[in-house]
Order: structure tokens, then sequence, then C-alpha cells
């Protein structure tokens, strides 16, 4: 029987420089080799993926995977949509989109909250919801039934990011919310059981004074690990610390679950020739690790660090 081919994965990256980041995550994730590519544009996606397609037989082709990177999430989209264009047949590779880490965080995020609340009708609020990484927030939560309220700094770009959700999922439950002042911060979160605050870094959104008056909050997460941060008396190593009756994470204590999603979803690559990995099939990988157990509320502790 001939030795199985090593996994290689090609790192399509947006960026001039690809990331050292994911390069590092998927060599302790198990690939043998990473072939990086930076500065990547749409038109010269084609001739890379065809080099990854003809040089094995189609039986070998899942020991091959694609991963699309780099800080631009529009862009990284377009150079997904480039790369499933490129396949021909069963001439194909798995794909994996994980741009800014935007997907394996938002997935990473909404399994803490699920930790504490069933998100189904549940009334939760994303703060930054028109940024990266809101924008999926909002977009996972409504999938799982929640009540979303997208906020931003104007009503334009609230109502922005919840067309956006909507022309992805239809029937979700979506309202825009302006939070540019704390009065509206406040008025936004009122009767809400989640608070999950995606801000720019740097950048208070909630002071605690505000968090503590909020009778119903069961989970808050700030993804903002740069101070002043985005729920002011959170730390960043908060993970599923209660503060003021509410579980609380920060932007550390969320991202060792994110690193566990990430090396899964490459690992999972590997299992076939023909899987996209885009943020819905990655929370639902996210929702298979031993982790997802303590989110369904059936142990007794936090997922573990990295």
């Amino acid at each position: 029987m001939p030795d199985a081919k090593p996994h290689v994965l090609l790192q399509l990256d947006s960026d001039p420089h690809p990331s050292v980041f994911d390069a590092i995550v998927a060599v302790d994730a198990g690939v043998d080799h990473v072939l990086r590519h930076g500065g990547v544009r749409p038109e010269e996606v084609r001739n890379l993926v065809y080099g990854a397609i003809f040089t094995r037989g189609v039986e070998d082709l899942r020991q091959t995977a694609v991963f699309v990177g780099g800080s631009d999430v529009t862009l990284g989209e377009r150079l997904l949509a480039e790369v499933r264009q490129a396949f021909l047949g069963p001439l194909r590779v798995s794909v994996m989109i994980d741009s800014a880490g935007a997907n394996t965080t938002a997935a990473a995020a909404v399994l803490a909250a699920a930790a504490h609340l069933g998100l189904s009708d549940a009334e939760v609020l994303v703060l930054g919801a028109s940024g990266t990484v809101g924008r999926r927030l909002a977009e996972l939560l409504a999938r799982q039934g929640a009540r979303v309220r997208a906020s931003s700094i104007t009503m334009e770009l609230a109502e922005a990011a919840c067309q956006t959700v909507r022309q992805r999922v239809p029937h979700a439950l979506i309202t825009p919310w302006v939070t540019s002042t704390v009065e509206q911060v406040a008025s936004a979160a009122q009767g809400v059981q989640a608070v999950l605050a995606a801000g720019p870094p740097g950048t208070q959104i909630m002071p605690a004074v505000v968090r503590r008056t909020l009778a119903s909050l069961r989970v808050a997460i700030d993804l903002n690990a740069v101070a002043p941060v985005g729920l002011e008396g959170i730390n960043p190593l908060d993970r599923a610390t209660p503060r003021d009756g509410a579980a609380c994470y920060g932007a550390i204590g969320v991202g060792g679950l994110k690193m566990k999603i990430h090396k899964a979803c490459l690992r999972r690559l590997f299992d076939s020739n023909d899987q996209v990995l885009d943020l819905e099939a990655i929370y639902q990988i996210a929702r298979g690790l031993p982790e997802a157990a303590y989110s369904a509320g059936r142990v007794g502790s936090p997922p573990s660090a990295p």
C-alpha cells in the first residue's frame, strides 16, 4: 500500500505578507506543509488553485486544502468565491475562510454565550454590529433564533448590518439600534439576557454603571483586549467569571476556545475534498467539540485554555 500523501495547505492571504499567525496555527494543527501566498487578488486565484488540484489524483485531493485569510474580509469573500469557481467537478479541494479571524472568533463568542442561556428567543445586544466580527456575531445569533439588537454609532450603519444579516438569514429577528452615547447604550441594553461587544480596539462602549443596572443580564462578552476594553469592568482574562450577577468573558478568555475551533476546522479540511468551511460550517464544527458539552450545560466547567 503506497504511503499517504502529506497534508498540504495552500494559504491565500489578501495582505502583502501572509499571516504568520495562521501559518503557525496550521502547523500546530498537524498540517505538514503550508504554501503561503500574500497580496493575492481575485484574478490570481484560479491558477493558484489549479496548481493544487492538478498535481494529485482525485483519490489524494483530500490531503490538499485551501485557507483564505487576510485582514480584508470583503476581499477574502471574493477570494473564496474565486476558489470555488476554479474547481472542476471532482477536481476540487476543501476550503476554509477565516479572514481577520472573524469567523472563528464569532463562533467562539456565540458558543460561550450558549453556555449560559438558550439562544432561541433570547434578547441579545451586539455592540459594534457593523464591524467585521460584530456582523458575524449578529448572523450566528440570528441563526440560533435569538432576537438580535444590532447596534452601531449611526442608524445607517446599524441598518446596513441588519440588512446584511437578513440577506443571509431571511428569518432573522434583528433590529437596528444607535449606541453613540451612554444613554443610548443604556436604552439598547434594557431587558437583554446577553451583551456581546465587538467594537474598535481601545474604545469603551458600555460603562460598568450601565452593565450593573441590567437585571436580566446573564452573560457579557467583550472581544476587545486593548485598554480601555469595550465593557468596563470586564477583564480580558475573564472566562465565565461571575460579575454583578452575570457570567463574563474577556477577549483572551474567549480566545482559548477560538484557537481550539480554528485548529479543529483545519483538521476537518483533510477529512474529504468537498468541504466549504464558512461562518455557519465553522460554528457547526465548534458545536461538536467537547467544549460544546459545557455550552449545552451538560458539564460543569468552562472551556479549557488551549
